[in-house]
C-alpha cells in the first residue's frame, strides 16, 4: 500500500495503515530484555481486535524473560511495534479459540509442528507505539510514528519532497 502524501492522518487512518501492512499474519522479529540482556527471535504473529498476538511454550526462555519485563519490540519489513505482552493463558483455553482456529488457517506449518496443548501460552501485545516507512507515489520516503496511549499521529517525510 502506498502512502497519500496526506501528512494529517487521524490516529485511526494511521492504525489502519500499520494492520493493513500488516496483513492477517507475519513472522516478526521479537526484542525483549532482562537486566539489560536483550533477546531477539521470530514469532508467528497473528493480528486482530487490535492487538498482536503469537503464541510460545511457557518454559521457553523468551517467555520467562517476558514474564519478567512485559515491555517488547517486534518488526516486519519497516512496521515496528513498541508494545506491553500479557500472557493470557493456554492458547486452547481461549475464548472462543479465534487464535487457534486462525492460527490453524493461516499458519498451518507451525500449528502443526510445534502445538504442545498443556505448554503453549498465547501472548497477547498492546501496541504503545509504532513506527512506520513508507514511500509516496513519487517514490518519496516518510515516517508514520503512532502513540497508542496519546492518540496521536505524526508524519515526518525522511526526503525533502522540494528538492
Amino acid at each position: 500500500m502506498k502512502f497519500s502524501v496526506d501528512k494529517n492522518l487521524t490516529f485511526e487512518q494511521a492504525v489502519a495503515i500499520m494492520f493493513d501492512k500488516l496483513g492477517v499474519s507475519k513472522i516478526m522479529a521479537l526484542a525483549s530484555s532482562v537486566d539489560d540482556y536483550v533477546m531477539v527471535r521470530n514469532v508467528s504473529c497473528l493480528f486482530y481486535d487490535g492487538k498482536i498476538y503469537f503464541k510460545t511454550d511457557k518454559n521457553f526462555r523468551k517467555t520467562q524473560q517476558l514474564f519478567k519485563n512485559p515491555h517488547v519490540a517486534l518488526c516486519w519489513s519497516g512496521v515496528q511495534v513498541e508494545g506491553l505482552a500479557q500472557n493470557k493463558g493456554l492458547v486452547v483455553d481461549e475464548p472462543g479459540r479465534r487464535f487457534e482456529t486462525l492460527y490453524k488457517e493461516h499458519l498451518w506449518g507451525s500449528y502443526n509442528r510445534y502445538s504442545h496443548e498443556d505448554t503453549e501460552i498465547l501472548i497477547e501485545i498492546t501496541p504503545k507505539f509504532v513506527e512506520i516507512w513508507d514511500t509516496s507515489e513519487d517514490n518519496y520516503a516518510y515516517q508514520i510514528f503512532i502513540d497508542f496511549d496519546k492518540q496521536a499521529v505524526t508524519v515526518k517525510p525522511y526526503d525533502d519532497v522540494n528538492q
